[in-house]
C-alpha cells in the first residue's frame, strides 16, 4: 500500500522496483516525484555544454562520449522519477553502468600520446556492461545494480586518486572537489533512505517550499551530477 502522503497521478500506479522518499504527485499531477525529477537538470544542461565545447575544441571522441553518457543518465532519471514505471527505471539505471564504463575507459587512456583505441579495455568494458544488463533484466534486484555500479565507481575513484597523487598533482584541487561533492551526495542518498519516515513526518509540519529542502534524493542528483561533471573536466 502506498504511504498516506502519496497521491494518484497521470502515470498511474508505480511499477518500478524502487520508490524514493519523495511523496508521489504532491506537487504536480503529471510528475510523480517533482523534485527528484527537476533536479536531473544538473545531469543534462552542463554536460550538453561540455559536449559542445569538446566538439568545438576538437578533443577526442571519448570525452564527447563521457558528456553525452552523463546527459543520457539525466534524461533516463528524469523519465524514471517522473513516471515511476519499471521501463523508465531501466532507462535510468542501465545508463549509469554504461556511463561509468566510459569514465573508466577515459581514465585508463589519459596517458596515451596518439589518437588510438584500446580494444582490449573496450572489449572488457562492453562485456561487463552486457553481462550486468542481462543479469539485471532477469534478476530485477536493485541491490545487484547498486553493487555493480559501486564497483565501477570504486575503480574510478582509485584511478583518479592515483592520477592526482602521483601523475598530475596540480589537479588535486579539482580531483578532491569532485570526490567530496560526490561523497556528500552519497551521504544524503543514505540519509534519505534510512530516515524516510521521519523526513516525511517533518515535511508535513513545514511549508512546501521549505520542505523541499529535505528532499535529499534530489540533492543526491544535484551533488553527484556536479561531481560527475567536474570529474570529466579532470
Amino acid at each position: 500500500m502506498a504511504p498516506a502522503a502519496d497521491r494518484e497521478g497521470y502515470w498511474g500506479p508505480p511499477t518500478s522496483t524502487l520508490e524514493w522518499c519523495e511523496e508521489n504527485y504532491a506537487v504536480s499531477y503529471y510528475i510523480a516525484e517533482f523534485w527528484n525529477t527537476v533536479s536531473n537538470l544538473i545531469f543534462i544542461l552542463p554536460p550538453i555544454y561540455g559536449a559542445i565545447q569538446t566538439y568545438k575544441d576538437g578533443l577526442e571522441k571519448r570525452y564527447l562520449a563521457a558528456y553525452l553518457c552523463l546527459t543520457a543518465v539525466g534524461l533516463g532519471s528524469w523519465c524514471f522519477h517522473m513516471t515511476l514505471k519499471y521501463e523508465m527505471q531501466l532507462l535510468d539505471e542501465l545508463p549509469m553502468i554504461y556511463s561509468c564504463c566510459v569514465f573508466v575507459y577515459c581514465l585508463y587512456e589519459c596517458f596515451k600520446h596518439k589518437n588510438t583505441v584500446n580494444y582490449p579495455l573496450l572489449f572488457l568494458l562492453i562485456t561487463y556492461s552486457f553481462v550486468v544488463s542481462i543479469v539485471y533484466l532477469n534478476l530485477k534486484e536493485p541491490v545487484f545494480h547498486q553493487v555493480m555500479y559501486g564497483t565501477l565507481v570504486s575503480i574510478i575513484v582509485l584511478r583518479s586518486v592515483y592520477i592526482v597523487l602521483w601523475v598530475y598533482p596540480w589537479l588535486r584541487g579539482l580531483g578532491y572537489t569532485s570526490l567530496t561533492v560526490f561523497l556528500m551526495g552519497f551521504f544524503l542518498w543514505n540519509v534519505d533512505n534510512i530516515f524516510c519516515d521521519k523526513l516525511r513526518a517533518l515535511r508535513e509540519k513545514m511549508p512546501p517550499v521549505v520542505g523541499a529542502v529535505t528532499q535529499f534524493h534530489a540533492w543526491w542528483h544535484i551533488l553527484t551530477g556536479l561531481g560527475s561533471y567536474l570529474h570529466i573536466l579532470l
